[in-house]
């Protein structure tokens, strides 16, 4: 079975009524999560009596603090879907369950502890109302916002519900540590644009801040959200058989997502900035956790913030989702600089997690990063120059006894053995350099092959049954793997490869591994998605993407076979933004360039930002375009259809398990 791709009709675009292409939801094979296998059971009896799980510190650093705990949900702005629900994840406490590799679970309850928290004096958090962490600073007239979670929801939620126990300030300025939208895109419900620019309220982010978030999900962003469904178990139900944690933090709030254009970007490895009375020694990071990222420190207050540089996990070089691979060795770089600029701290804090207070304790906490990402870079570098694989080297990999035993530094949401890969990858690319992996058949014709040698689909499932009952479950995991793709019809493969994930995801370690893990069982029982994430949430910050992200895009997205021999060429005029574009097909491929309507353009569509951008999100509708006063087309209609029916629209539902 091909994997297809969705194209918008043709009078869908010029209506540009059609959304996103609703795919059915496959029917389910039947079947619920298993319980622990009796090698899981013993594989994390093991892990626990490796570690110190009743270790006080971290559950003491967790409650320090605390002030109130939240209570009910917070829905999404259509009233009724539930984005965050303060008792989800009561069931987390207590003994770990047999489900669940009792190190996640013990990271689990401290991610637990949602609410309001006294940092120092004159610096508060509001955990559990989203993946991050929304840190409040007392200035002369207000609160100092630094990031503004992932929704405007959830946003909005966190500091009504500071303000009740703190007081009703204003906001006197906003801090963005960095390009990922769990730490900005609930800025409208923080403040609005009109109000940044009425109130001058200062907006602080790194250079390259808006080009980095407003880009990262926009050429791939389809395929990323698909994948992140699977990081962070954005489907599964909380429960000891399902998603207890993110890694990171509880849950994400999947709201309405904007942003705010920046007032003062921080350009220099290290500036200073008088914020509302309170001095920041801000230090410009990029090209490790995010492309544009800063920490800082107020000095009088004693108090450093390590934004995501600095979390109480091992962290991802190379997310599950998928991004670009970042960089092991700049990043245990800042780590001692940071050790270098740490002077008198006595409280680090973060915008995941919770804090750690006295100077030797932070020291360490810091050293413990820089060793473990130069570790990672420096022995995967030595085994690679040796011959070495990265499969290979991701077994051969193991971390020293001062790291391995260090809490704060395990792989909660990065794995050691997925970075071991992403340093490979940054350096040498996916290739291995065997030959053999030059070109391979594709998964689904080199599954039939397997399966004909085996003898046969019934043969492969009762050697994955053989491997599942021995416990080697990631051997299970390829032999079924196969039978699913070379017989996709095959119920019993798949329902012994669901079962089978089942297993390595309460063995995982890693929230993204077992969230991953689980999902692929559930999607395996019950088919993929009915719908992707839902685009309409981005139109707040949709607005501020420039055009050419777009452009480049649909680029991206041009059918080039069916586009062979079809030189269009069409002028797109935004009357708004007095901004004119030429698009052009030439040789199959689709350019563009800022420019003035070319005379010989098949036809233009004259238009305004917002309606594009609804075009561009699927979300346009009737009103928007055909009746509409600020959209016209002149010039054959009919050719401005043939060019855009050549752009497809994925719909981010396609699968990933099953083919």
């Amino acid at each position: 079975m091909m994997k297809t791709t969705h194209r918008p009709a043709a009078i869908a675009l010029l209506a540009v009524a059609a959304l996103l292409a609703s795919c059915g939801k496959n029917p389910g094979v039947g079947g619920a999560a298993g319980d622990a296998m009796p090698a899981t059971v013993q594989a994390n009896e093991q892990v626990a009596r490796e570690l110190r799980l009743d270790e006080p510190q971290g559950f003491e650093d967790a409650r320090r603090g605390f002030i109130a705990r939240p209570e009910g949900k917070i829905l999404a702005v259509d009233g009724s879907t539930v984005l965050i629900d303060f008792d989800a994840f009561k069931f987390v406490d207590g003994k770990a369950p047999a489900t669940v590799n009792p190190s996640l679970w013990r990271h689990a309850m401290l991610n637990a502890q949602a609410g309001l928290f006294k940092v120092t004096d004159g610096i508060w958090q509001v955990r559990g109302f989203d993946i991050a962490n929304m840190t409040l600073i007392e200035g002369k007239t207000g609160f100092i916002v630094v990031d503004t979670l992932t929704a405007r929801e959830s946003a909005a939620a966190a500091l009504a519900f500071a303000r009740k126990h703190l007081g009703n300030k204003p906001v006197s300025a906003i801090v963005f540590t960095h390009s990922h939208a769990d730490h900005f895109g609930g800025a409208l419900g923080v403040a609005t644009a009109k109000e940044v620019a009425e109130r001058k309220i200062p907006v602080v982010a790194p250079e390259g801040f808006m080009a980095e978030a407003t880009s990262e999900n926009i050429l791939v962003g389809t395929a990323m959200a698909r994948r992140s469904m699977y990081q962070f178990g954005k489907n599964l139900v909380p429960s000891a058989k399902g998603i207890v944690d993110t890694g990171l933090g509880k849950n994400v709030a999947y709201g309405a997502i904007g942003i705010l254009a920046p007032t003062q970007l921080i350009t220099q490895p290290t500036q200073e900035l008088m914020l509302d009375g309170v001095r920041f020694v801000f230090h410009n990071v990029p090209g490790a956790e995010a492309p544009a990222e800063l920490t800082f420190s107020i000095p009088e207050k004693k108090a450093y913030c390590g934004a995501e540089n600095l979390a109480q996990t091992m962290h991802n070089l190379l997310p599950v989702r998928g991004a670009k691979v970042r960089d092991a060795l700049r990043w245990a770089e800042y780590m001692q600089q940071a050790l270098d600029q740490l002077g008198d701290t006595e409280v680090y804090f973060g915008q995941h997690h919770w804090p750690i207070w006295g100077n030797v304790r932070i020291a360490d906490f810091i050293t413990k990063h820089r060793d473990i990402y130069k570790y990672t870079h420096d022995q995967t570098l030595r085994l690679a120059n040796a011959g070495h694989t990265p499969r290979e080297i991701a077994e051969m990999v193991k971390l020293p006894k001062s790291l391995q035993s260090h809490f704060g530094a395990r792989g909660y949401y990065g794995d050691l053995r997925h970075n071991v890969k992403a340093v490979y990858q940054l350096y040498l690319g996916a290739y291995d350099g065997n030959p053999a992996h030059l070109n391979p058949h594709p998964p689904q014709e080199s599954a039939k092959r397997y399966l004909e040698l085996l003898g046969g689909v019934d043969k492969a499932v009762a050697a994955g049954q053989a491997a599942f009952d021995k416990g080697d479950f990631r051997w299970a995991a390829e032999l079924l793997n196969h039978a699913v793709f070379g017989a996709p019809d095959h119920k019993a493969a798949k329902e012994l490869l669901a079962r089978t994930y089942d297993q390595l995801g309460y063995m995982a370690e890693a929230a993204t591994w077992r969230n991953s893990y689980l999902t692929a069982a559930a999607e395996l029982r019950e088919g993929p998605p009915k719908k992707g994430v839902d685009r309409s949430f981005l139109i707040d910050m949709l607005y501020e993407t420039p055009v050419e992200r777009f452009l480049e895009a649909m680029a991206a997205g041009l059918d080039g076979p069916a586009a062979d021999g079809k030189n269009l060429k069409v002028n797109l005029v935004l009357t708004d933004t007095k901004e004119s574009f030429v698009l052009w097909i030439e040789n199959a491929v689709l350019h563009h360039k800022k420019a003035a309507p070319a005379a010989d353009a098949n036809a233009t569509l004259t238009l305004t930002k917002p309606i594009f951008i609804k075009m561009m999100a699927g979300t346009a509708g009737i009103k928007d375009t055909l009746m509409s006063d600020d959209l016209k087309i002149d010039g054959s209609k009919i050719d401005l259809v043939r060019f855009f029916t050549l752009i497809d629209k994925a719909p981010g539902t396609f699968a990933v398990v099953t083919r």
